[in-house]
Formats: structure tokens, C-alpha cells, sequence
């Protein structure tokens, strides 16, 4: 396996509502101090904007040309760290923190109504559970029609599904910001390198379809 660094972008979210403190953004910024070994990190605070994300996702991309990005918003209702499977291009009702909410309610017209990520979730999900971290983790196949499914479905759309999203529940319920940054740190290195195996996987049949 190549050794080289990998560039991963990992992304939080700022204030909205009840979440004056954004779990995501306090878990991103814990993950930042741990670090991913040898492969570089960059993080980002993203405003609950719609029309700023969809400047700022494509400007992530361009910057930083990265392996992978993860990006990680905040559930009231979760109690697990959940890995969102697939983004949704409509159904956007809700209006953001500056009261806009897009008029064609979707992220990208004419684009898929739905994209998976390429990272298979369910394995990274039993990966991780398989390291005894002590951090519950699930799956889910609906981010929830807000600004965190719009920012994935953008991510992915751009990507060609090398994006993933993670939910945190709130500080405190059950978890602690440092926990959830090791829960980030664990689920992102199994992600690189599921992504990893994946590409040695399609190398090793482009050479054989070359070579025979």
C-alpha cells in the first residue's frame, strides 16, 4: 500500500436554534488536536447557510484537491455517532440562519434525486465497533432534509460519492467532545482506508485487463 500522505477535509457546523454550542464543530475541532496520523487534516466551520455552502463545498474541493471529505453535523435525537449512507436533492423546507431556504427546494436541479457515498457504511460502522472504542455507532439512510443533507448531497454531487457524513448527538448525551473527536478519528482512518482497498481493487483488474 502506497504511504504517502492522504489530504482529508473534515467539516463542522456553526450555531443554529437550540445548538447556541454546535457538537459537530466542538467534535471536528477535538479531532483536529488528535490529528490522523500522518495524513494531513483540514478543518472547516460551516455557517447554516444553504447559499454558503454551496460556494464553500466547491471551494473545499478546489483547495485542497483531498482524498476524502467528511462532513459532520449535530441530531437532537441521536444517541449514537451515525453514519449517513446517501444525500437527498429535494425536500428543502426549512428555512437557515439568515431565513432562506432555496426556491427550487433542492440542492442541485436536474441533478439524481439520491447518491450513495461510495464508503460502504455498514463496514466501517462494524470496524469501528470491532476496536472497542466504547462509542455507540449506527447507520442511518436520512440525514434529515436540513443543511446537513444539503451539504452532503453537494459534497457527494461534486464528488462522485467520495464524501461521507457523520451525526454526533449533543455534547453531554451521551458523549463528551473529546470522545466524539476519537470516534471521528477512528471512523475516518477506517474510511481512508476502505477507500484505499477499494482503488487497489480497481488497479489490480485495470492491470490484469493490460496485461492479459
Amino acid at each position: 500500500m502506497d504511504n504517502s500522505s492522504r489530504t482529508v477535509v473534515v467539516t463542522g457546523f456553526g450555531p443554529f436554534g437550540e445548538h447556541s454550542i454546535n457538537a459537530s464543530w466542538v467534535a471536528v475541532q477535538e479531532l483536529k488536536k488528535l490529528g490522523l496520523g500522518n495524513d494531513i487534516l483540514h478543518v472547516c466551520e460551516v455557517p447554516v447557510e444553504y447559499q454558503t455552502v454551496q460556494s464553500l463545498i466547491p471551494s473545499l474541493w478546489k483547495k485542497y484537491h483531498p482524498q476524502l471529505v467528511v462532513h459532520v453535523g449535530v441530531s437532537a435525537m441521536a444517541t449514537t455517532v451515525t453514519l449517513e449512507k446517501s444525500g437527498r436533492n429535494h425536500g428543502y423546507k426549512g428555512l437557515d440562519n439568515s431565513s432562506f431556504c432555496p426556491d427550487s427546494q433542492c440542492c442541485v436541479v436536474g441533478g439524481p434525486d439520491c447518491i450513495d457515498s461510495v464508503i460502504d457504511m455498514e463496514s466501517v460502522c462494524k470496524r469501528v465497533a470491532a476496536t472497542g472504542l466504547g462509542v455507540a455507532v449506527s447507520v442511518s439512510k436520512d440525514a434529515g432534509r436540513y443543511l446537513c443533507d444539503f451539504t452532503y448531497y453537494t459534497s457527494l454531487y461534486l464528488s462522485r460519492g467520495r464524501s461521507a457524513f457523520i451525526h454526533v448527538p449533543p455534547i453531554g448525551n451521551p458523549y463528551s467532545g473529546e470522545v466524539l473527536g476519537r470516534a471521528l478519528q477512528a471512523i475516518v482512518q477506517e474510511m481512508l482506508d476502505l477507500l484505499d482497498q477499494a482503488e487497489g481493487k480497481i488497479h489490480c483488474q485495470h492491470v490484469h485487463k493490460v496485461t492479459h
